[in-house]
This record gives structure tokens, sequence and C-alpha cells, in this order.
């Protein structure tokens, strides 16, 4: 008998290393003799989904004016923004295009055209690369600067981006080099000055490091701080007698960066205020905006922020995104594809309601959502805080139908109250329906036939009306303990059919106990129930 004695954190971590190869060496095992059930189906349709779109990029041949039209469905306004990126989406995918037709082509010098989207939040940046993405079929990532640390250690590295992009195709490297990244927040990884005066440098390492990547580099599959990756990495090399270094690169991948940039919009209004005052003196016609000094941002604007120049020099495309009025919400509302209000009116026709809106509703809801200077996102809180009670209260109602105008907007609860009202009579009619639901669950789960007379259903009916609880949970509570009295009566005289009175509704507990004590003695015959006939 051998006793091993306590192991020392290192022997306890090398154990584990094993027991994750064994789990992966097992696991592949298994997938070669015998594929798991749709296994092979499943990566069949990967295999087809990343050929069709290695063909579309083949044959790309769409026009601005038509990534702008696919555009104008989905986003509302931005039409600068719409036009610039149309156009660089488009010379980007051409030169792909064309690369692959012209092997030679792919030796010439290219600058890829990677984009900086300036802009608040919510005016559309993210779902603007989103809609490209998907119109193309290209693998799509998106993820915060804020979570990438210059070493990668204390957060994220950078290189992971490309590898969550060889995810996104399904391990497919050779589409995956043709996708698109879309880094948010990049304003955040800026080195900004300390008290000092010195420059805070872990932004300026994010920046070094990104930089590699949107000119062209190979990056390793096999992340340094992926255990999986790693062990996979040691199993091929066991079966194979070798190690094959699994590398993307990074030339043909579009990179996308955004932010806020409010801290920019001084820099320029410095620069540009601070001009020569004279006869060729730019006289604005109207007051500037923020996005008017985001559009006239030049490189050493940048480098004042804090990016370095290499990196800001690899940001070509520079677009400034305009705030959304409230018209613009409006339209996003009543116009766009997919908008939040569809959305909404889908949730309610899942439990058989239609919603309408009037157009002052629209105009309200806009209004509100305007004063929460979060963009389009600001629908969503505005119309949350509208119909959270709605969602909570209609699907327990025999309402089939209502309408949200200018009144239900600025006081929803009274709305609500009274259309819950105006449908009183009707609502016996669904909490009987519910009843009847209640029965049917509870005799096929418990092969039993319980039933309510008249008098029981009433009583439920009212006290769900005063007590604000469902049938549900009214029945369930009450009878939670009957199949145990009902089977034990129905062992003995084989009868299982019960019926119950608005006395059990009342006390279920005191009419269970009288119900077992005085029908279970009894042998054949008819079960006698609370409120059962001879009672």
């Amino acid at each position: 008998m051998s006793h091993e004695g306590p192991r020392t954190p290192e022997e306890e971590f090398v154990r584990g290393l094993k027991r994750i190869l064994q789990g992966l060496q097992a696991e592949h095992a298994s997938l070669r003799a015998e594929p798991s059930e749709g296994g092979g189906d499943r990566s069949a349709e990967e295999d087809r989904r990343s050929a069709e779109t290695l063909r579309r990029i083949r044959g790309f041949n769409l026009k601005p004016r038509e990534v702008r039209d696919y555009l104008d469905q989905f986003v509302i306004s931005q039409e600068e923004a719409k036009k610039v990126l149309a156009v660089a989406v488009c010379d980007h995918f051409n030169r792909i295009r064309r690369c692959m037709e012209d092997p030679e082509l792919r030796e010439q010098e290219y600058t890829k055209q990677n984009i900086l989207l300036m802009g608040p939040t919510g005016v559309g940046k993210t779902y603007l690369m989103r809609c490209i993405a998907r119109l193309i079929g290209v693998p799509f990532v998106k993820a915060d600067a804020t979570k990438f640390s210059e070493t990668g250690y204390v957060g994220y590295d950078v290189e992971d981006l490309v590898r969550d992009l060889v995810k996104m195709a399904g391990g497919n490297v050779e589409l995956a080099q043709y996708g698109i990244i879309y880094l948010d927040e990049v304003d955040k990884i800026a080195s900004q000055p300390t008290a000092g005066g010195v420059r805070d440098v872990s932004g300026r390492g994010v920046q070094v490091n990104l930089l590699k990547l949107m000119e062209e580099t190979e990056v390793n599959l096999y992340s340094q701080t992926d255990l999986v990756g790693q062990m996979q990495a040691l199993m091929e090399m066991q079966r194979t007698g070798s190690f094959r270094k699994r590398t993307i690169n990074t030339r043909y991948i579009l990179f996308i960066v955004s932010g806020a940039f409010d801290g920019l919009v001084d820099i320029v209004r410095r620069r540009v205020e601070s001009a020569p005052i004279g006869f060729t003196a730019e006289r604005p016609a109207r007051e500037r905006t923020a996005t008017d000094y985001l559009r006239m941002a030049q490189a050493q604007d940048f480098i004042r922020f804090g990016f370095e120049p290499e990196f800001i020099g690899r940001l070509p495309v520079r677009i400034a995104c305009d705030p959304l009025s409230e018209r613009d919400l409006e339209a996003i509302l009543l116009h766009s594809r997919g908008s939040i209000l569809e959305q909404y009116r889908e949730d309610f026709r899942g439990y058989g309601i239609e919603l309408d809106v009037t157009r002052e509703a629209v105009e309200e809801i806009a209004r509100r959502a305007v004063g929460e200077k979060t963009g389009a996102r600001g629908l969503l809180t505005v119309l949350e805080r509208i119909f959270r009670d709605f969602k909570y209260e209609l699907p327990s109602t025999s309402v089939g139908s209502f309408e949200v105008t200018r009144e239900t907007v600025e006081d929803p609860r009274s709305t609500l109250k009274e259309l819950i009202m105006r449908h009183a009579d009707s609502q016996h009619d669904v909490l009987r329906s519910d009843i009847n639901r209640f029965l049917e669950r509870f005799n096929r789960t418990h092969g039993l036939d319980l039933r309510f007379d008249d008098s029981a259903v009433e009583a439920l009916v009212e006290e769900s009306l005063g007590s604000g609880r469902t049938i549900r949970a009214l029945c369930e509570d009450k009878f939670r303990d009957y199949q145990y009295g009902m089977k034990l009566v129905a062992t003995k005289t084989g009868n299982r059919t019960f019926v119950v009175t608005a006395e059990a509704v009342r006390n279920p507990e005191g009419e269970l106990s009288r119900w077992v004590m005085e029908n279970y003695p009894r042998a054949g015959g008819a079960v006698k129930g609370p409120g059962s006939a001879g009672g």
C-alpha cells in the first residue's frame, strides 16, 4: 500500500498539464476513429461557407455607390462616413481580387487604407463596419483597445485579435487573412502626459504592437499564453515527429479603429483659432461643432493627443461621424432595417399582442432619447422605460393589441392601468383558460383526472385578480401535494377522477386531509373528494 505525501504547487501544476494533455489526446483519438454525431456535416458546412466567401472575394465587383446604398438600409445619417468607407473598402477588396488574379501584383508595395472613425457614442460607428463585413461576407472581430497591454501578461495580447479572426473564420487561415478587425476606444491608448510632464508609456507600447499588425507581419496562431493551443501543437509534434509552425499574414487584414476623441477637439480648436487673422483667415459662416473640429484634425493634432507618428500614419482614412439629431432618431425608429422599435413589436408578437405606435409617440421617444446623449443607444433606454411594465403585465391578460401614443410615453403606468381595466371583462376568460392549462399539465404529469367545479374556478379567478398572482402560481402552491393523496385513494379504490370545490381553494391542506381520511378506508365505489356529491 503506497502513501503519497502532500504535493508541491509545482507538482500539482505538472499533474494538471498531464491531465489536459491526456484529455486532448483522447478527444483527438476519438475524433479520428469515430467522428461525433453531426461533426462531419458541420465541418463540411464550414468548408462550404469558407469556399463560398473566398469565391465572392475573388469575384468582388461592388461599386462604392452600391455599398453606400446597402448601408442606407441599416444606418441613418452619416452620409460622409458612408461615402468614404465605401470607397476605402471597395479599393481594398479590389486590390485583394487583383492580387488573387495576378500573383506578381502581390510583390508590389501596398499601403492599406486602414480607417480611423471618430465621433460620439451611439452614432453607428461599429454598426457601419458590421454591415460592411456582412455585405462582403468576410470574418469580423471587434474588441476594445482598453483590454490590451504591451506584454499581454496583464491584459490581452494584440495578436489575439488576429487569432480571434481565425476562429471567426472557422479555422480557415486563408479566409481569415482577408477579414476585418475593428478596435474601439482606441483614443484610450493615447500616451497622455502625467503630472510630471512625462508620457505614459503603457499606451505607447500597445500602439507599437498594433503598428506591426497594421503594416504586415506574421502572427503565430499558437499564443504563448494559450495552454490548449500549446498542448495541441505538442500533440501534433508527437503524432508527426515534427512541429509545423502555423502563422497568418496580416498584409490584407483591414484594420478599423474608432473612439470619441473628446480631448482632440480642444487640441484642434486651439490650433485653428490661433491661426493668423487677416484677409486670408477662414471665417466660419456658423459656429463650429465638435464634429467640424474632428474633420479638421491633422497628424500633428493626433501626435499632441498622444499617438505615435508611425501609428497615426498607418491610418490614412479618417472619418468624423456626426452626432444624431432628433430627426435622425425618428428615422431610425421608422425606417432602418432591424430597428429597435421593430424588435419590440416582435417581442409582443411572441405573446400574441400587436403593437402600434403613433407618429406623435415616435417624436416624443426621439426627443427623450436625445436627452440621454448616447446616440441611438438612447432609444433603447427610453423604450425600455416605457415598455417594461407592459411586457410584464400584458402577456397574462386578454389584451391582443394596443396603441402607443404621446400620452403613453409621458405616463406609461397610467396608460397600462387603463388598458387593463378596459379588458377586465374578458380577463376572466383568460384566467379560466389558464386553469384548464394547469389541469392538463397536472393530469398529464401524474396520470390522474383532477377537475374543478364552477365554484372552484370562480374562487381561483377572484383570488388571482385580487392578489395579482397568476393562476399557475396559485394552483401549484395550493395543490402541490394533491397528487399524493389522490394516488393513495386511487390505489385502494381504483377511481382516478377527483373533483374539488371552492372549499379546497380556500383551505387546500385541510380539505386534502379530510378527503383522505374519509375515502382511504373505502373499497370500491365512487371516490368522495372535496365537494363531490354525497359529501
